[in-house]
């Protein structure tokens, strides 16, 4: 089984080769021709190889040069491909809201799996996004990741910053068996949102170290301001864990200044990159790949 890594994604892409194994590895050539476009090459013996191809789709260029290396990668001649997409962009339009919309997250899913065998993808927006393939299609979570990191350090309660977000909480919560709760949210705008405690937290705060749990933290709006309202009630320590870490504009700065530690996977490099999804991708390989 040979492992290649996109731009995108190349360090989680070595993390995987090394999970199995020090499967071969390897860094496709890109570079970009006079007029803009795009060129790969893919390297090493791939014919009749099984190919782990990683790659995640934050934006045009990442998809599109995820689309030429699968391409790359059949012409090759590899026996089977599983095409890996840590963060799996586009994942938000999984439904038409209003006429004349498309359902992206369909299309996406569409075209991807056209040169592959088998998808993975972390933690999407949602799961239904599965169901728009007619391949074997797998979806990692990053809570075990992030669960691994946590039990190294003091944690006291595990918060939500939406109810949203209840299932996610309550998975960690039974990994590293401590107590849970979920923030009353109010949404005044697409940056900013009204937080609320509910009336069941299962302790006082004085004192507590928190950590609040979130797949994805795009603006920081809401993480920022869970750690304000813990903070007013008088909490001891505020951290925030996401799997996505997009952090656009100044949200890692903004998060930063009110949280004492901030924690994310691997799926995207960020600042915050502390865990990694490498060994729970590694463990669905052989479901997508069977022998």
């Amino acid at each position: 089984m040979h492992v290649i890594g996109g731009t995108a994604s190349t360090a989680l892409a070595e993390r995987i080769s090394r999970e199995l194994g020090n499967a071969p590895f390897g860094i496709p050539f890109t570079k970009r021709f006079p007029d803009g476009e795009m060129y790969v090459r893919v390297g090493g013996r791939l014919e009749g190889e099984d190919v782990v191809l990683v790659q995640s789709t934050r934006t045009d260029q990442d998809l599109l040069e995820l689309l030429l290396l699968e391409d790359a990668v059949r012409e090759s001649g590899a026996r089977r491909t599983a095409v890996v997409v840590p963060y799996f962009g586009y994942a938000r339009q999984d439904r038409r809201f209003f006429p004349g919309e498309p359902v992206s997250a369909r299309t996406l899913s569409r075209h991807i799996e056209l040169d592959a065998d088998a998808v993975i993808t972390v933690d999407l927006h949602s799961p239904q996004t599965l169901q728009h393939f007619s391949k074997p299609a797998f979806e990692a979570s990053g809570i075990p990741a992030i669960a691994r990191l946590l039990r190294e350090r003091p944690v006291d309660l595990l918060v939500s910053p939406d109810r949203g977000g209840i299932e996610r909480v309550r998975r960690m919560a039974q990994l590293l068996e401590k107590p849970w709760a979920a923030l009353i949210k109010k949404r005044i705008d697409s940056e900013h949102v009204e937080l609320s405690l509910p009336s069941d937290l299962p302790m006082p705060l004085e004192g507590k170290h928190v950590v609040l749990i979130d797949d994805v933290i795009t603006t920081g709006g809401t993480i920022v301001e869970a750690a304000k309202l813990l903070g007013k009630n008088g909490v001891g320590a505020v951290s925030a864990a996401c799997t996505h870490g997009l952090f656009l504009r100044d949200a890692f700065e903004r998060i930063k200044a009110v949280t004492d530690e901030i924690y994310s996977t691997d799926t995207l490099g960020n600042p915050a990159e502390k865990a990694s999804v490498a060994p729970d991708i590694a463990q669905l390989l052989p479901r997508a790949l069977p022998a």
